[in-house]
């Protein structure tokens, strides 16, 4: 059972007048830093929760680039990291997009990479990411722990929404890196504290609940994922389908995808994934013409797998 959530956010000095290890909230608290053991555990690394995935790329962005650095992201992850690094030109940052298949722009002095990547689903060639000197972020969100160590395939920071997979249950906010280096650690606590994206005691608990069922949920996801994009794969109003091949999240192209996404009575036509319902969105109409205008990306639930091939099904009919 998990402890209780410590809401704590001040305490007192001791009989010296010097902080403990606990004396504002922002700075740590009781549930954030078992949360962060936790998962810590999990990726083999030193955890830092945020108060939101973008938070968590923000810290790393603040912490180690500058004027003139360049961040080679990986093509078709994403929208709001480069998104992100876009807003961040006016002070000097460069993007360039990648594809992540293959080798890095040389000039890159950090590489960002996502296994898969959200939603083209595209996959790392780690070999040829990991062979320069740049340093090397990957987002795990899609995989999570169960599929992916990736400080094990040469990342120095591995990134998580723990919004989605992490937690479980669109019922919290919040973000994580992982690293094995001590100074990369104190450099994203540094940051987290500077710009106040610390975590509350109440995500960090949510994270704490959604990791007990973790591997449970991403295999039950994995296999009905598994059998949907196999049907998916061999319906006639259905132009291609990305999968691969682990987790929950499917990408596949139809003509009219406004259409498909709105005529669903099971599956959430709603942003975001990972959680416990399946939902589907058009990605199209945040992203432009990064992605394909046929494709929606569905995330796919805890739900019996003949009840949403059925919602699927009749959608495609219509």
């Amino acid at each position: 059972m998990s402890a209780p959530v410590d809401r704590t956010v001040v305490w007192p000095f001791d009989d010296a007048g010097e902080p403990g290890a606990y004396f504002y909230a922002r700075y740590a608290h009781p549930t954030g830093v078992a949360a962060e053991a936790a998962l810590g555990a999990l990726e083999g690394g030193d955890a830092v929760l945020f108060a939101s995935g973008m938070a968590a790329e923000t810290a790393v962005l603040l912490a180690f680039t500058e004027t003139g650095t360049t961040v080679a992201v990986a093509e078709g992850c994403y929208y709001g990291t480069s998104t992100l690094l876009r807003a961040l030109s006016k002070f000097g940052v460069n993007l360039i997009e990648f594809d992540q298949t293959g080798p890095p722009p040389a000039e890159a002095t950090i590489v960002w990479v996502e296994s898969p990547a959200n939603p083209t689903l595209s996959m790392p060639n780690w070999e040829a990411v990991t062979s320069t000197d740049a340093l090397l972020v990957c987002d795990a969100t899609l995989s999570t722990p169960v599929y992916l160590q990736a400080l094990d395939e040469g990342a120095d920071i591995v990134v998580h929404s723990a919004t989605k997979y992490l937690t479980g249950h669109h019922d919290a906010l919040l973000g994580v890196t992982v690293t094995r280096d001590p100074e990369k650690t104190a450099a994203l606590q540094q940051a987290r504290t500077l710009y106040g994206g610390a975590a509350s005691a109440d995500t960090a608990y949510s994270l704490l609940r959604g990791l007990d069922t973790l591997e449970t949920r991403m295999l039950r996801q994995t296999t009905t994922a598994t059998e949907l994009a196999a049907r998916l794969e061999a319906h006639p109003a259905v132009a291609k389908v990305r999968y691969p091949g682990f987790a929950g999240v499917i990408a596949f192209d139809v003509d009219d995808p406004r259409r498909v996404e709105t005529s669903l009575a099971t599956i959430r036509n709603s942003t975001s994934l990972g959680g416990v319902t399946s939902s589907i969105e058009s990605r199209h109409r945040w992203e432009g013409d990064r992605i394909p205008t046929g494709l929606l990306r569905l995330s796919v639930g805890l739900e019996d797998v003949e009840l949403l091939w059925g919602d699927l099904k009749a959608a495609l009919a219509n």
